[in-house]
């Protein structure tokens, strides 16, 4: 009889993976409805408040890195359940939170770190050690169409609940919902991690980097990445600021963020499900060029809650539609046994360009009184991207023979 641990069902694994992305995503992505009402409860600027999302795009990043290292040697369930508690105890703080340092504490590094740990960087993980390849990308669709159901599902309601409860009361309901993470993450504990031996590895830490690192197209997607967090972080916190400035109702910055998390239902599950028929680096190449033609048309046609929407359904189905080819790129380049920890790093990427949105948003606003110029940003680095995707190789990597222990 074989030794080797049966994987766990397919069905079992999307449905736990979605669940967990939904509650940490859904929940995340609503954090721009808090800016006003907490700045000017606590007489803070734009700024402080988007210093603190800042600083928790970074800890999310550099944190998710460590995150995919523990989650490829001793499994997603440990860190799922760590990352749970750290979210529950950061939303807390978040309410609690009286200075701008404790606001940035908790908000910024201890609510990034819980994100790392709940995210798609551990989770994915588990999708490409327990699902075939031929239906890897497909399956990281269906994780990331959750995020965005998510969205979709969560931003209403944490709106309803700044409007019926108030904001502190808001987050303390949020910091007991994310604990529903910890059962789920019963569901992916992965055969192979129980014991006290981790599963055995081709490579170690340090060569899986030096590999990946010198390789031109790994460069190229982190490159790509980094624009992906600039442009979603900017738009899905201060848009809700930037329509209030010009007239529009709170409740239509709450439906276009809703609008953004239903389209993006549909947009990463379709990117994820091209990514098994068609070159990956060609996705990405065209979502980024499409969304430097959506920003620009935003912005020169009136502003309007209709303009509004449509913009925010086409975004939508932009908007994290990068995930399933970009992971699924590093999966078949490099394989599943540092997945985690390579998407780590490339999530980190991400995050120094969603540090740069969200802080430059706040602070170009308060130096000119308008986000202009971040737009405008946003527009030239969608082109970059699209153009530094597209030299991307994706076949498998050819590796020496490595010697021996």
């Amino acid at each position: 009889m074989s030794s080797q641990p049966k994987n766990l069902s397919m069905a079992q694994v999307l449905i736990c993976g979605a669940a967990i992305v939904t509650l940490s995503m859904g929940i995340r992505h609503g954090f721009g409805l808090w800016l006003q009402p907490i700045t000017q409860d606590q007489g803070w600027t734009r700024q402080t408040f988007a210093l603190a999302l800042a600083i928790q795009n970074l800890s999310w990043g550099f944190c998710g890195i460590f995150a995919g290292m523990l989650a490829d040697r001793l499994g997603a369930f440990k860190v799922l359940i760590g990352g749970a508690l750290l979210y529950g105890l950061g939303l807390l703080g978040m309410a609690l939170s009286s200075s701008p340092l404790t606001f940035a504490l908790t908000t910024g590094l201890l609510i990034g770190a819980a994100q790392a740990g709940t995210t798609y960087a551990v989770i994915y993980g588990v999708l490409g050690r327990q699902i075939a390849p031929e239906k890897r990308s497909w399956a990281m669709g269906v994780a990331a169409a959750a995020g965005s159901f998510g969205q979709f599902l969560m931003v209403p309601v944490e709106g309803q609940l700044i409007s019926s409860l108030g904001w502190k009361e808001a987050l303390l309901v949020l910091s007991a919902m994310v604990l529903l993470i910890v059962p789920l993450a019963y569901g992916l504990r992965e055969p192979g991690f129980q014991g006290s031996q981790a599963p055995k590895r081709q490579q170690t830490v340090a060569q899986a980097l030096v590999e990946a690192f010198k390789y031109p197209s790994f460069q190229l997607l982190m490159a790509g990445y980094f624009v992906c967090g600039f442009q979603v972080v900017f738009i899905g916190v201060h848009m809700p600021s930037y329509l209030k400035d010009h007239g529009l109702s709170p409740q239509v910055a709450s439906y276009a963020l809703a609008l953004i998390g239903l389209f993006n239902v549909f947009g990463t599950y379709i990117a994820g499900s091209l990514g098994q028929k068609m070159a990956k680096k060609n996705i990405l190449a065209f979502i980024y060029f499409a969304r430097a033609v959506a920003i620009s048309i935003f912005l020169l046609v009136p502003l309007s809650p209709l303009s509004v929407y449509v913009f925010s359904a086409v975004m939508g189905a932009l908007w994290l539609s990068t995930v399933p080819p970009t992971n699924a790129t590093i999966a078949q380049i490099f394989g599943v046994q540092h997945l985690s920890m390579l998407g780590g790093f490339v999530f980190f990427s991400h995050q120094i360009g969603s540090f740069m949105g969200v802080w430059l948003g706040g602070v170009l606003y308060d130096k000119t009184g308008s986000y202009d110029v971040v737009w405008y940003l946003s527009i030239a680095l969608g082109v970059f991207a699209g153009l530094v995707n597209l030299p991307v190789r994706e076949a498998p990597i050819q590796r020496a023979p490595l010697p021996a222990a």
